[in-house]
């Protein structure tokens, strides 16, 4: 356990400085969107590009684990859903464009910004392959489903309403304006078709993907700082913490029960790379969540909330998961 505490400490603590850098004025608050734009426009996408290039297409789209980590995405939705929009003596409930918003930071794990630094210093570069599988399923579709429900209107109107259809399709667009999953899919086309990279590119690409890591763990610090200041409402404990421990211990169980469930039929999901979808489950909630909260007038105080909370009891709960799962860092 001291061996992955070693690992795991220097990226929490380097998102906490991004949240104090901000909260202190080091860093003006007009600059997070500049850090947000490096690291979602250069330096991530270089990354990317790099484990893209460097590995067989098989190792990149597996098909068993894109299910895998594709169904168990869906089931987090529905569960989350259901959960928030209960209705009971103690809590009111909530409205659906918030529910699927929650939806969303549950099943959407900080896997671009956090999971490939944090994991590939666990496990390696091997745990490259699986990972990119689970960030285009999260960028292409669970984001689209959840902003797809997000923007489902009541019956009452069902007049000007296209089932969920519609809203997925306009999700989906926007999902592929998003530089990532472009960046991957360069990597493996060069990859395929062996062209060679001149010196200065190859040399350009590894400097901006080697700032990813410091860069990114202190944007999500930052990021978290200014969406707690932009959030526009109070949200009670009950309406926020059990969100929270869903996506850090549900998210990694379904995950889980998802492997196991494949093996028994004969899928053949090596230990290794059900360790990888399992931890990177168990990492908190993607950061930039409250930002799309906010930009479709969702409740981005709760979704904040879930972030900052699940980010806060990630330092224990995924080194925990990680120690149970035998993870072993010399």
């Amino acid at each position: 356990m001291q061996a992955i505490l070693a690992v795991t400490f220097p990226f929490f603590a380097l998102v906490l400085l991004g949240y104090l850098a901000v909260q202190r004025g080091y860093l003006p608050e007009s600059a997070i969107p500049g850090l947000n734009g490096f690291v979602l426009f250069f330096a991530l996408p270089c990354m990317l590009f790099r484990f893209g290039a460097s590995m067989p297409f098989a190792q990149l789209i597996d098909p068993v684990l894109i299910v895998i980590w594709g169904g168990s995405a869906a089931l987090m939705v529905l569960f989350t859903i259901a959960l928030t929009l209960r209705r009971t003596p103690e809590s009111a409930g909530v409205a659906m464009k918030d529910a699927a918003f929650g939806a969303l930071v549950a099943a959407f794990p900080n896997s671009g910004f956090m999971g490939f630094p944090l994991l590939i210093g666990l496990l390696g570069e091997k745990t490259a392959g699986p990972l990119i599988g689970c960030i285009l399923i999260d960028i292409v579709f669970t984001s689209s489903l959840c902003l797809a429900l997000a923007q489902l209107r009541p019956a009452s109107e069902t007049a000007t309403q296209h089932g969920i259809v519609a809203p997925f399709l306009r999700a989906l667009r926007g999902a592929l304006t998003n530089p990532l999953p472009w960046a991957i899919a360069l990597g493996a086309l060069v990859a395929a078709t062996g062209v060679s990279q001149p010196g200065p590119f190859k040399d350009i690409v590894r400097m901006l993907g080697d700032s990813a890591t410091p860069v990114a763990l202190f944007t999500i610090g930052a990021v978290l700082w200014r969406a707690q200041q932009h959030a526009h409402s109070r949200t009670p404990l009950r309406d926020f913490l059990p969100v929270a421990l869903v996506k850090l211990f549900v998210h990694p169980l379904l995950v889980l029960s998802g492997g196991v469930v494949a093996n028994a039929l004969g899928a053949g999901v090596s230990p290794f790379a059900l360790t990888v979808l399992v931890l990177n489950a168990a990492l908190p909630s993607a950061s930039n969540v409250a930002i799309l909260a906010e930009r479709y007038g969702a409740d981005n105080g709760r979704v904040t909330r879930i972030i900052m909370v699940s980010t806060a009891l990630a330092f224990v709960s995924f080194s925990l998961i990680a120690w149970l799962f035998g993870v072993r860092k010399d």
